[in-house]
């Protein structure tokens, strides 16, 4: 543990690599049904925070993707033409539009989230439980900056 005190720039860069492939690895595990509704890695992207936040909002959605309004466009054009999204005013101010998945859609996303859940299940399942709990942390605290 006292390694960690003192990381120097290569352990730093091995575990940036790390980040990196675990990501490229849980993600290239949709592929197959990303690829099987000609979508992409941006789709599943909204897809998947759609999911998570139900009925929200565009400017919710570009707040976490952190990407241009013009991106999500194209995004969410693609997803309505394959029908996987709905979305309904906000009852208040009518300008705000609320995003949902419907039937399809949850189904794509459930697809994804199975093909995904495989590689982070056993990983976690190999792991004490001090350690699952460590690297949450971890996680929260890169997020977070």
């Amino acid at each position: 543990m006292k390694e960690l005190l003192y990381l120097k720039d290569e352990q730093l860069k091995d575990l940036i690599e790390k980040l990196f492939i675990s990501y490229r690895e849980t993600f290239s595990d949709s592929k197959k049904i990303l690829n099987k509704y000609s979508l992409g890695l941006a789709h599943h992207k909204v897809i998947h925070l759609i999911s998570m936040y139900h009925g929200i909002s565009i400017s919710q959605l570009l707040d976490k993707l952190k990407i241009t309004k013009q991106s999500l466009n194209r995004v969410l054009k693609d997803l309505i033409k394959i029908e996987v999204i709905t979305f309904k005013r906000d009852e208040i101010d009518t300008r705000v539009k609320h995003i949902f998945l419907n039937e399809k859609g949850e189904r794509i996303f459930n697809e994804i989230f199975e093909a995904q859940k495989i590689r982070i299940y056993n990983a976690l399942l190999k792991s004490s439980s001090e350690e699952v709990i460590n690297f949450d942390k971890v996680l929260k605290k890169i997020i977070n900056g």
